[in-house]
Order: structure tokens, then C-alpha cells, then sequence
């Protein structure tokens, strides 16, 4: 109960470092904070249930909840825009080795028991894509981008880039060995450790980048898939939301929670 109270404090003192208002909406009845609204949708993701049990079992506790469809409303109205705001806030600055990766949220999450009634042999493909950065000294998420049909991972880097760029060192896959990532980290002075593709030698900032490059260091990468792994065992690895928005926002609250440390 007390770290409930705790989070929500937590929460009231994120969002007054960023000066949003106590309240989303212009009209109608303000019975519930957006605190109150943001508190009960990472709570959903931390106890992995459904918005109607979730608002039943924190009025339980006595904590004020909104309501399962106001949840389930205000989830599809929050702007992106504060989402990566308390990302950013909950990862901290000054990011120093930042690793890049994509993972995929199954957007149906059936029984194995189902699966073998309907005699399915191949599993159905339809997921969320995660794109992310991965703080590699804290272990937290410092910047997302979600799609609901699949895209290269390198259309993704751009805007990762601009949400939160490392200061030192930049570490992915092979998928990420574009000479235009390597021309953008030069000339942001980042040092790319990224795996070289099979016969990729052309490039002059490729060339220049793969200088100081070294395969024991770019072992470090593969702490994002921890943090994955993390993610996935503790907050689901399947979303519940049909829309863009609403697997957008489940997304976001796994990683906050993530990054705050909630179990």
C-alpha cells in the first residue's frame, strides 16, 4: 500500500517538472487527475490484467481509481508527446553507451490449447514492432518508437536519434551497418560499434567508423536483449489494444514501469 502511495507521489512530481496541467480535459466533470489515470494504466501493465479488474482491485486497496472505460477512453487521448516526456524523466540524461534493437509484442496472445484445436501448424504474424534505445551502465529505455506492420529497422533511427542521442557510443546488429548511420553518428561525434554486414566495405564514413572498432566491445549490445527479456517476463509479451494508439500507449507504460523499477 505505502509503495503505491509512493508511486503516485512519484508521479504528481514527474509531471509538475513538466508543467503539465492536473488535468487533460477542458470539459466535463474533473473527478480524476491525469496522475490518477496514468498511475492505474502502468498498474494494469504491471499486473498484467484486464482494465475492469485492474480499477476493481486498486478501489480494493482503497486508492482512487477511475473507472475501467474512462481508463480504457483516456489511454487512446494521452498525447505522444507526454509518454517520451516521462520516459525521458524516468531514464535520466546524459547517456554516454546507448545500444539499438527492435523486438516484436504478439497482438494475440492464445492458449497452446487453442492453437492445437484449430490444427494450427504455422503461428500467425501479427505483432506490435519495438524499436528502442537501451541505456547499457543503467538498464533503462531512453527512447521508442512502435509500428503495427513491419518496417525495416533503419527507418526507425532517425527519429530515435532526435528523441534521445548518446554522447560516446552508439552499439547494434548488422541490420543497423547503413553508411548513412555511420555518416550521421560522425558527424554527431558518436562512435558507431555496430557488426559489419558480409562484404561491406564500401562507405568513407563506414571505413572511418570501423577504425576503433573491436567485436569484444560490441559485445555489449546484447544487454538490450536482457532488457527485453526483462520486459517481456515482467510486464507480457502480447498487448491487448486493437488500435495504433492503444498499443502505443501499453507499450509506453511497460517501459516506464521498466525504467521505475515496478515488479
Amino acid at each position: 500500500m505505502k509503495k503505491e502511495v509512493k508511486l503516485i507521489k512519484k508521479l504528481n512530481g514527474l509531471l509538475k517538472q513538466l508543467k503539465y496541467p492536473g488535468f487533460l480535459h477542458h470539459f466535463g466533470p474533473k473527478k480524476f487527475k491525469f496522475a490518477q489515470h496514468c498511475f492505474a494504466l502502468l498498474m494494469k501493465e504491471v499486473l498484467k490484467c484486464s482494465f475492469r479488474r485492474c480499477s476493481n482491485i486498486l478501489r480494493m486497496l482503497g486508492i482512487k481509481t477511475p473507472t475501467y472505460s474512462a481508463l480504457c477512453k483516456s489511454r487512446k487521448r494521452i498525447p505522444i508527446q507526454l509518454w517520451n516526456s516521462l520516459l525521458r524523466l524516468t531514464a535520466g540524461f546524459n547517456h554516454n553507451s546507448i545500444a539499438v534493437d527492435s523486438t516484436g509484442f504478439s497482438r494475440n496472445s492464445p492458449s497452446f490449447h487453442y492453437v492445437k484445436r484449430i490444427n494450427c501448424k504455422k503461428p500467425v504474424k501479427s505483432y506490435a514492432k519495438l524499436s528502442a534505445f537501451f541505456d547499457l551502465p543503467t538498464g533503462k529505455f531512453t527512447a521508442l518508437k512502435v509500428r503495427v506492420k513491419p518496417r525495416h529497422d533503419m527507418k526507425d533511427i532517425n527519429y530515435l536519434l532526435r528523441m534521445s542521442s548518446p554522447t560516446e557510443k552508439l552499439f547494434g546488429d548488422s541490420a543497423y551497418d547503413a553508411e548513412s548511420l555511420h555518416k550521421k553518428c560522425f558527424e554527431l561525434n558518436i562512435q558507431t560499434l555496430i557488426k559489419p554486414r558480409k562484404n561491406a566495405k564500401k562507405g568513407f564514413y563506414r571505413r572511418k567508423q570501423m577504425k576503433n572498432y573491436s567485436d569484444e566491445k560490441s559485445h555489449q549490445r546484447s544487454l538490450i536483449e536482457s532488457g527485453f527479456g526483462s520486459l517481456k517476463r515482467k510486464y507480457g509479451g502480447s498487448v491487448s489494444g486493437k488500435k495504433f494508439k492503444s498499443v502505443q500507449t501499453e507499450i509506453y507504460c511497460k517501459a516506464i514501469a521498466h525504467n521505475l523499477g515496478l515488479s
